[in-house]
């Protein structure tokens, strides 16, 4: 049974361009997306900033019209019907809004409790229900101002079930958390699922989504451009093979010669502390070690190494190719 049905969702903005003369112009955030997610699925939305991903979960939580196409949400029309999916689904967002921090997290999850209308008769057994799924079982007594980044998005979380949704909208959660805090907030997102929750998950963290996801949907400049489960998507490049090379300094003109070479795919540059790494997508027989080195002649090189792909991997391609 599909739970969220989405055909051929549109959304345009008109916004105007210049100083001295003004025009205006319109741009399409969402152009014609279309996806399922069934019962109980854990359904991951990947894509670059700005690729229309935050806004189609607003237009799937009725925060903003569509300009064309429909969307139902648990059976009902995100137009006509907005008063109803809001009242049967669970909205969850990265970001330190969205809570009291001079309130004790029990106060909190309780002052929401009114506002969904929950029973008074029910309210304590459901909160400490949440409470120990989210992992603040022995806390809920402490003022939220002292909770870490990954406890309070925990209590987001609670905060999102109180009314116990069958559908769960969670958009960026682990945003800004430290590893140990991601690491936990991922195992209550793994326990919602083990629950019979149906969830809708964005993220920027290609290892979580692997972890957690039965099917991602890759977006990109307002259409999904690659739709599957993680495996699927890691087959696109799993015919070639990924150098990693590391480099101090990379010179200038030098990534544009590696990206020239025969037999390279794509090829993606990622930051660290002191050096980048080039993560380098190449066809199966490609031997390009050799033509890679000579390349950076004007660059430090430090490890050289062969890998396999990953669902990073093949969504890096995904979003350069398109």
């Amino acid at each position: 049974m599909s739970i969220v049905e989405v055909n051929n969702l549109k959304r345009s903005y008109r916004t105007r361009t210049g100083i001295f003369s003004r025009e205006r112009k319109v741009v399409d955030a969402v152009r014609g997306v279309n996806f399922t997610i069934e019962q109980g699925e854990l359904f991951g939305l990947l894509g670059p900033n700005g690729a229309g991903k935050t806004t189609t979960i607003k237009m799937l939580t009725t925060l903003l019209l569509p300009t064309e196409g429909s969307a139902k949400v648990l059976g009902h029309d995100v137009v006509t019907s907005a008063r109803q999916v809001r009242r049967d689904i669970g909205y969850v967002f990265g970001g330190d809004r969205g809570l009291y921090d001079r309130l004790s997290a029990w106060d909190n999850l309780r002052y929401f409790a009114e506002l969904y209308g929950l029973p008074p008769a029910t309210q304590r057994a459901r909160i400490g229900e949440l409470l120990e799924l989210v992992g603040l079982a022995g806390r809920e007594k402490e003022r939220v101002e002292g909770f870490s980044r990954g406890m309070k998005q925990r209590l987001h979380i609670a905060r999102g079930l109180l009314h116990d949704p069958e559908l769960i909208f969670l958009d960026e959660p682990s945003i800004g958390i430290d590893p140990v805090g991601a690491r936990e907030l991922r195992g209550t997102i793994a326990r919602l699922k083990e629950s019979g929750k149906t969830i809708l998950l964005t993220t920027h963290y290609m290892f979580e989504a692997d972890e957690l996801c039965d099917r991602i949907a890759v977006i990109q400049n307002g259409g999904i451009v690659a739709e599957g489960k993680p495996d699927e998507l890691k087959k696109r490049v799993s015919a070639g093979r990924v150098l990693e090379v590391e480099t101090f300094g990379l010179a200038e003109g030098e990534l544009e010669a590696v990206r020239a070479l025969a037999g390279v795919r794509s090829v993606a540059v990622e930051e660290r502390e002191t050096t980048q790494v080039l993560n380098i997508q190449a066809e199966a027989d490609a031997e390009i070690t050799s033509e890679v080195l000579a390349a950076l002649t004007a660059t430090r090189v430090g490890r050289v190494a062969w890998r396999e792909p990953t669902l990073e991997d093949a969504y890096v391609e995904l979003v350069t190719a398109s």
